[in-house]
């Protein structure tokens, strides 16, 4: 998803570690046995073989099947390192500071936080997200999409085979205003390449009549959601779709797993429009359970400030993610002057 031009120029990054920004990027030649670059960032090292994705640090090494390793990293290209925390796996992730990112093995784990082994750097945003798009880049070959469900993608196993540069490059969604509306992000259809997905065929595709009072004929407009989400060609990638001041609408369509636990750094609020997601909910800092939530059709729950949340949908289901995108957020919650749920019972 992507942040508002307002939350990355006036949040000022917050440091609370005091920890120096890295620099030390390196791209190294192919390997002649697996075809794939290795990446470095500060003392983080990356190299990938057939099946995993090796991570190094200078008191520790990591591993992750490589599909569940590329769907987390383009999430966290596309969009923009999110808000607060991404959590590729129990292990590694970023924690974004809105222009500059922390880069970390072990932070949000409580074994490390116990043992004093979680090890974390500090880089610039920009300067960390071009070492990342050039590893999912290289990392993802022809036919493999990370951001496809696994029945609608290739396999991303094996030596290096070509590329995927269009899925990886993708554009998300981010509307001005809505979509739909003169100059802004355009509806979907067949003829832009989007037909409805095998697991929407259901649903009905009219759109609905506007009928404005003279004068207004640019100011009303209005737009069939499920018809829109039903054209998604991507899955976990809420994408902004209506704007009103700092208050985000971003539905998307969700089927298989969310390749992050998202750690966010506000409250964030899920409408479940169709079918069914399962949430499982940890503590935000140290991985612990917290509890599940079941969500159907109709639905509405809020994830508090202070978890992480990874959500499985059986079913390719929709749901409408609302972001509070103000940038006074994060600090307000770090300081204690906001709670990390907007309701208390």
């Amino acid at each position: 998803m992507a942040m508002s031009e307002d939350t990355e120029s006036a949040n000022k990054p917050a440091n609370p570690r005091g920890l120096p920004l890295q620099s030390g990027f390196a791209v190294e030649p192919a390997d002649n046995r697996t075809g794939y670059r290795a990446f470095k960032a500060g003392s983080f090292g990356f190299r990938r073989d057939g099946y995993f994705a090796h991570i190094t640090w200078p008191n520790g090494r990591h591993q992750l099947a490589v599909d569940v390793f590329l769907r987390a990293l383009m999430r966290d290209v596309a969009w923009g390192f999110f808000y607060g925390t991404v959590n590729f796996d129990t292990v590694f992730g970023t924690t974004n500071y809105y222009g500059e990112v922390e880069m970390f093995a072990g932070a949000t784990n409580e074994s490390f936080i116990r043992s004093g082994t979680a090890f974390i750097e500090r880089f610039k945003a920009d300067e960390l997200m071009r070492i990342f798009k050039e590893m999912i880049g290289d990392w993802t070959n022809q036919g493999y999409d990370p951001f496809a469900a696994p029945m609608e993608t290739g396999a991303p196993w094996g030596t290096k085979n070509g590329d995927n540069d269009d899925a990886v490059g993708r554009k998300r969604v981010t509307a001005k205003r809505m979509v739909g509306l003169p100059g802004d992000t355009p509806l979907r259809s067949d003829a832009s390449g989007y037909p409805v997905n095998r697991m929407f065929a259901d649903v009905p595709q009219d759109e609905p009549d506007v009928y404005a009072e003279p004068g207004f004929e640019h100011e009303v407009s209005a737009y069939n959601l499920f018809a829109y989400l039903s054209r998604s060609d991507v899955t976990w990638n809420p994408s902004v779709c209506s704007v009103v001041k700092e208050s985000l609408f971003c539905p998307t369509s969700e089927e298989f797993i969310l390749p992050v636990e998202h750690g966010n750094d506000r409250p964030e609020w899920f409408v479940q429009l169709t079918d069914e997601i399962i949430w499982t909910t940890k503590d935000r800092d140290t991985g612990a359970f917290r509890a599940q939530v079941v969500c159907k059709a109709g639905d509405v729950c809020v994830m508090p400030a202070d978890v992480r949340h990874q959500g499985f949908s059986d079913k390719r289901s929709m749901l409408l993610v609302w972001e509070n995108g103000s940038p006074k957020i994060p600090e307000l919650i770090r300081s204690g002057k906001a709670p990390n749920v907007p309701v208390t019972f």
